[in-house]
């Protein structure tokens, strides 16, 4: 189950990373719409060393690229590529917050007091994958 919330975080984390210098109340996140492969890697605690998925950005607004069994994913990119992401599945929550360039992205990511680590995100497409 950790496993499951820390790979959903990172997915989510993924997304987090810096932009191109843009107006942030002009451009509203959709610079950094697309699929995004992300990378976590935990720097303490009890989770597993290394976690990898992709998270679907559209308009600001941050989701799984997939449907993933019981995990939940909500989170938001600003204009300015700031972004911020909760992560829960069956009881258990995390966070991330990094920021989001034009093409990648890196910041942290926390599960409770358990693990924590940092992420770092690639854009794959700005095609926008759909859930199933």
């Amino acid at each position: 189950m950790l496993k499951s919330v820390v790979v959903m975080l990172g997915v989510g984390a993924g997304l987090v990373a810096s932009l191109q210098a843009v107006s942030a109340e002009s451009r509203g996140g959709s610079d950094y719409n697309g699929t995004w492969n992300v990378q976590l890697v935990t720097e303490s605690g009890l989770c597993d060393s290394r976690y990898s998925f992709s998270l679907a950005v559209r308009d600001g607004d941050i989701r799984l690229a997939s449907t993933a069994e019981g995990a939940s994913v909500s989170g938001r990119i600003s204009g300015d590529g700031n972004v911020g992401l909760s992560v829960r599945r069956s009881g258990a929550s995390g966070a991330a917050s990094g920021r989001l360039q034009a093409n990648s992205g890196s910041g942290t990511w926390s599960v409770s007091s358990l693990c924590s680590g940092r992420w770092t995100a690639q854009r794959r497409s700005t095609r926008v994958a759909q859930a199933d």
